[in-house]
């Protein structure tokens, strides 16, 4: 398992050489990669400096144990060995993780969509809470978040809502929130004073490049439609709003956002691109499972995920069995608390499947 761990301090090495190189300095674009990938690089090549110094500490602590015949030297070496060993084994499980397979798309920006399901109005507006906890995270880690396209109830809920966050590792984090939200609570309109359970399914998709995936334009059918309007207003003059349909795969996305066709177009074609992108590796990630007869990971998108209570000032999530009582400041944002929870859950199994040689 540690074979390839040298790997790691050869290519930092490297890198380090190349980004001293003139002629690389000048090429801005291939600089900014390799600094990237020499940031990315580096906790991992010190960590394997520290642990080949422990372990040659630890080889020449045993020989001075065997060779003194000196009491107290004998006796410093036996508690030097017991704090090395303690150390070793805390960072072969740090090298452990380090050595996990990267998701490819951790790095990427993403398309998240979220939807009112089940319970009408309430749903809606459940709905508009996900939408506002989520740009307050992404406030908090300094991402950036775009409205591509939105549509918004009478009573200020949403029927579906499509955005895209940008900023550093944002799939990584996001990427374990695609599930069904349950929530529990007394609705506004409820004069009896009960507590209704409604849904909004949430869909968080890598953002895909177009060298990544590249879409046939014989494929995609394009419709130019009147624009409805926010509520029925401001109804567009002009045919500005864009339905784009992925022939191969019957996706579908229309975009009416913009009063230029064009943007419509452009954003349409980021949603589409993502979409088809995602399906792909949905079909990949169900012949995994079904190859490896488990799940390791997020979990099916269709599974509810998560419970807002309301009267209990609880959030619930159901797939590591955390529960924390502080709704209010989930709902505000601070999401971190889950979602750290989240990503050591899926890196316990990881390990275990590592170790387990599968």
């Amino acid at each position: 398992m540690f074979d390839q761990l040298d790997a790691f301090v050869i290519r930092q090495n490297e890198l380090t050489e190349l980004m001293s190189d003139p002629s690389v300095i000048a090429d801005t674009k291939r600089f900014m990669a390799l600094s990237k990938e020499e940031a990315d690089l580096r906790p991992k090549a010190e960590a394997v400096r520290r642990y080949r110094s422990l372990t040659k500490d630890l080889e020449e602590t045993e020989e001075v144990l065997q060779e003194s015949s000196d009491p107290e030297l004998i006796e410093l070496a036996k508690s030097e060995l017991a704090e090395l060993k303690e150390e070793i084994a805390s960072m072969e499980e740090s090298i452990k993780l380090m050595l996990l397979p990267e998701d490819p798309n951790d790095g990427k920006n993403i398309i998240m969509e979220i939807r009112g399901a089940a319970g009408g109005d309430e749903a809606q507006l459940f709905a508009g809470d996900l939408y506002n906890m989520y740009q307050k995270y992404a406030e908090s880690q300094g991402w950036k978040v775009e409205v591509l396209d939105a549509n918004v109830t009478g009573i200020g809920g949403y029927k579906e809502i499509i955005l895209m966050i940008t900023g550093d590792k944002v799939y990584s984090k996001l990427k374990y929130e695609s599930g069904a939200h349950r929530v529990q609570r007394v609705p506004a309109t409820e004069s009896q004073g009960r507590v209704h359970t409604s849904t909004a399914t949430v869909v968080v998709m890598p953002e895909a490049e177009e060298v990544e995936i590249d879409l046939n334009e014989n494929d995609i059918r394009t419709d130019i439609y009147h624009a409805s309007g926010a509520g029925g207003q401001h109804v567009n003059k002009t045919a500005s709003a864009v339905r784009l349909t992925h022939i191969p795969t019957g996706i579908v996305v229309a975009m009416q956002d913009e009063r230029s066709q064009l943007k419509n177009r452009e954003k349409a074609m980021k949603v589409l691109r993502a979409r088809v992108y995602d399906q792909i590796q949905q079909e990949e990630q169900s012949k995994y499972d079904e190859a490896r007869k488990s799940k390791v990971g997020t979990g099916d998108r269709s599974e509810r995920i998560r419970t807002y209570n309301f009267p209990q000032n609880r959030v619930t999530d159901h797939r590591i069995n955390l529960t924390i009582q502080q709704l209010d400041q989930i709902l505000a944002g601070k999401l971190d608390d889950i979602i750290d929870q989240l990503i050591l859950s899926d890196q316990a199994k990881k390990l275990e499947a590592l170790n387990n040689g599968e």
